[in-house]
């Protein structure tokens, strides 16, 4: 029995080999058949599809916009934040107490240096000014008796009918009178001072603030907020920064012109405001922004500056004379730097690599390379290559015509 099973192994461990293959080739030959139909005709139908597109791409040309370059002067300016800071600001404090009796101003009123502002009741001042004066007329009496005691004592010592010790007396004692009657005159003249402090004027001209105090309140010499602020706006200052890049340009800049012009725009940076010129320059760079502080003066007649304001300024620097200028959606950059897309007469793009100075809003100064009345792509760069075919949409600004309506067109 032993020996029936020993000889069925062999063949039942062949069979279950021919199994496993069996299966094993009918999986494989699903699976290829299953990515073939599935790969090959995306393949197929991708290539063909690229192969149509690529063709379409090379022959149609691009479509730009396009500028023609022109030659002029070129402004140069340095750009700055500045704030607005008044010539003189004076806060207008009474120097004597009292009451309120008058106010002669009106709120935001321009003044001139000298005006009447407010009055501090006066009749407190005026009774000390006559006791002053009455104790000066009482002293001078005085002084003047002693003066003729002592002509007389001088007469009679002459005569040897007086001693000398008397005589030297009368002289002191007219001195003395003479020292009280300086002291009565400044009496008078410190009571005349404080009346007029009791009449508080514009100490300068400018244009007067919000009242702190009304009529009818008791003053003070040492209130702290004062009567009213007046600013001086003509002319007025401004307080504004540089980057400590320009410095040089900005001292050789000012060694060679007696003033440069400063312009004052508000904050968006579109209006302008003032016209001024460079004030100072301060003597030292903020170590912690790496700016220098420089200060311009504005006439501002029509007023349109007010202290603290937060304004731009654009400083001119320099003129560029006869320089080529383009827009700077036109400079291109790569690796190797700047370049632009110009328009041959063929209708192709010639790569053309420049160099750039200054820009000034959206025109860019460009120094070399590329000549006056030159056309340049502004717009449509993306599919542009050396020597690629364009078809010009745009020129400055206005749509170009078609000359080639009849031709025909690709699908």
């Amino acid at each position: 029995m032993k020996k029936d099973n020993l000889h069925q192994s062999p063949k039942r461990h062949t069979f279950a080999l021919l199994i496993s293959l069996f299966i094993l080739a009918i999986i494989g030959t699903g699976f290829y058949f299953q990515h073939s139909s599935t790969t090959t005709p995306d393949k197929k139908h991708n290539k063909s599809n690229n192969g149509k597109r690529g063709h379409d791409d090379e022959d149609k040309p691009a479509i730009v916009s396009v500028e023609t370059t022109n030659k002029a002067d070129f402004p140069v300016y340095l750009n700055g934040l500045g704030t607005v800071t008044a010539l003189r600001t004076v806060t207008v404090r009474p120097r004597v107490d009292g009451e309120l009796v008058r106010v002669a101003f009106s709120e935001g009123q321009t003044v001139k240096e000298g005006d009447l502002l407010a009055e501090i009741d006066p009749r407190p001042f005026q009774i000390q000014l006559q006791q002053a004066e009455g104790q000066l007329l009482r002293d001078e009496a005085l002084l003047k008796n002693a003066e003729i005691d002592y002509e007389r004592y001088k007469t009679l010592l002459a005569q040897d009918s007086i001693a000398a010790q008397q005589t030297a007396t009368q002289a002191s004692q007219v001195k003395q009178y003479q020292g009280i009657v300086e002291m009565d005159k400044a009496q008078v003249n410190n009571a005349k001072l404080q009346l007029t402090y009791a009449h508080l004027t514009a100490p300068i001209s400018g244009k007067i603030g919000l009242r702190q105090v009304d009529q009818g309140n008791i003053v003070h010499a040492n209130d702290t907020n004062g009567l009213v602020v007046i600013t001086q706006l003509q002319p007025i200052n401004v307080v504004f920064t540089l980057p400590e890049d320009n410095i040089q340009a900005l001292i050789q800049r000012k060694k060679n012109t007696e003033s440069i012009s400063i312009t004052a725009y508000d904050r968006a940076g579109k209006t302008k405001l003032a016209e001024g010129k460079l004030l100072a320059i301060d003597n030292q760079i903020d170590p912690t922004t790496g700016t220098l502080k420089l200060k311009a003066q504005f006439d501002n007649h029509d007023g349109v500056l007010f202290a603290n304001q937060f304004v731009n300024i654009k400083m001119h620097l320099d003129t560029l004379k006869d320089v080529t200028q383009v827009s700077s959606a036109a400079i291109q950059n790569d690796t190797q730097g700047a370049f632009v897309y110009v328009i041959t007469p063929e209708k192709t793009v010639q790569i053309r690599r420049v160099t750039l100075g200054a820009t000034e809003g959206d025109k860019v100064a460009v120094t070399n390379n590329l000549a006056p009345n030159e056309i340049v792509v502004l717009e449509g760069v993306d599919r542009l290559h050396e020597g690629s075919q364009i078809d010009i949409a745009k020129k400055d600004g206005q749509p170009v015509a078609k000359s080639d309506d009849k031709s025909p067109k690709h699908e």
